[in-house]
């Protein structure tokens, strides 16, 4: 099996009452406990907090990222599939795409 990073891409602040907020927070815990289950979850991931820097050629860091650009990191998780197609597959049942967020899906190459 191989690693695959799932990269949570989400469009503007979450949003919602706390008890929307609750739901959505079981949906997520239990789609990431249905990978577990399966003995294919590497690594739960984290959420990230939406600011941080930007490190460039040159030494040069910035702000980042920008509140003018609409989609941002939301967090990460780290599963095992055989393929791409089975990763993607598993990624199609992420919560964060019913309120209009994306999942990036990456192959971690070993070193």
């Amino acid at each position: 099996m191989k690693d695959f990073l799932f990269l949570f891409r989400m469009n503007g602040a979450p949003g919602g009452s706390p008890d929307e907020m609750q739901a959505m927070t079981k949906r997520w815990m239990d789609w990431i406990g249905g990978i577990a289950a399966q003995n294919k979850l590497t690594d739960r991931g984290n959420r990230l907090f939406p600011s941080g820097k930007v490190v460039k050629p040159g030494n040069i860091i910035t702000d980042g990222p920008y509140s003018e650009i609409k989609e941002t990191i939301g967090g990460y998780t780290i599963v095992k599939a055989d393929s791409l197609e089975e990763a993607t597959e598993m990624a199609k049942g992420c919560p964060g795409l019913s309120v209009g967020g994306s999942v990036e899906v990456r192959e971690i190459q070993a070193m």
